[in-house]
C-alpha cells in the first residue's frame, strides 16, 4: 500500500521476474521501506545493471603514490575496489601494521579485520567497523558483479569467517566518506582518530583513506610514535 503497487507485482518485483520497473516504483518502494540514499542507489543498480567487464588492474598514479608520501605525519592508505592495499606511507605502517612485510595477497582491510585474530582488540568498535567493510564489499558488487577476483576474495573470507558469511548474506550496502575511529594501539596505547574516505573519480574505484588525531592526546601519542620509530 504504502508503495501503491499490488501485492503481486511487488511479489515479482522482489522475484526478479518484473521486467524492467519504472525509476518511479523504485523510487516509491524506496520510500515505503525507508531506504538510505546508498541503498537507493544500490537498488536503482541492481534494477538496471550497468555492462559489465572485468575491471582492468589497478595503478596507481604518479601523483597520488606523491600525495600520500607528503603526508608524513597523517597516516594514509590507498585501495581499490576490494579493499586490496595498493599503496601506503610510514606513518600508515606504524598505525595500522606494516603492510611491506606481509604477502600482496594478505594487503587487504577485509582480510585484517576478519582473519587477523588481534584486530578484535585493536578495532574498538571491531563489530561496527567489521560491518562496514562487509558493506562497502557489497556496495562494490553492484558494479563488479561478475568479477572473479570478488568472488575469490567473498569464497576465501566466507569459508574461514563464520562472521562474515552471516554478515555478507544480510546484504547490507553502504558508502562511507568519513567516522571516527578508536584504535588500541599496542605501543601508543589508545589513539581516537577520524577516518576519511576520499573517492578517486576515474581510478577504477580507489579510495583514499586518511587518520587524523581527534584529540590532543592521540596527537600527541602519534607523533612520539612517528619520532620513535624514525
Amino acid at each position: 500500500m504504502l508503495a501503491n503497487v499490488s501485492v503481486d507485482y511487488y511479489v515479482r518485483l522482489e522475484q526478479g521476474r518484473a521486467a524492467h520497473p519504472s525509476p518511479a516504483v523504485l523510487a516509491a518502494v524506496a520510500t515505503a521501506l525507508r531506504l538510505s540514499d546508498t541503498e537507493r542507489d544500490h537498488l536503482q543498480s541492481l534494477a538496471s545493471p550497468p555492462a559489465r567487464s572485468r575491471p582492468a588492474p589497478a595503478e596507481v598514479r604518479p601523483a597520488i603514490t606523491a600525495l600520500i608520501e607528503s603526508l608524513r605525519d597523517t597516516p594514509a592508505v590507498l585501495v581499490d575496489r576490494l579493499s586490496n592495499v595498493l599503496a601506503w606511507n610510514p606513518a600508515a605502517a606504524a598505525l595500522i601494521t606494516d603492510f611491506g612485510a606481509l604477502e600482496p595477497a594478505e594487503r587487504n582491510i577485509a582480510r585484517l579485520y576478519f582473519l587477523d585474530p588481534s584486530a578484535r582488540t585493536f578495532y574498538e568498535d571491531w563489530a561496527g567497523a567489521a560491518k562496514d567493510v562487509v558493506a562497502h564489499l557489497r556496495h562494490a558488487s553492484t558494479d563488479y558483479a561478475d568479477d572473479p577476483d570478488l568472488a575469490d576474495l567473498v569464497a576465501e573470507l566466507s569459508a574461514r569467517s563464520c562472521i562474515f558469511a552471516e554478515w555478507w548474506t544480510a546484504q547490507d550496502v553502504s558508502k562511507a566518506s568519513h567516522c571516527p575511529k578508536v584504535l588500541n594501539h599496542p605501543a601508543a596505547g589508545r589513539l581516537t582518530l577520524t577516518l576519511e574516505v576520499l573517492e578517486l573519480p576515474g581510478d577504477n574505484g580507489q579510495t583514499l583513506m586518511t587518520y587524523t588525531p581527534a584529540d590532543h592526546p592521540t596527537k600527541a601519542a602519534l607523533t612520539e610514535l612517528l619520532t620513535t620509530l624514525a
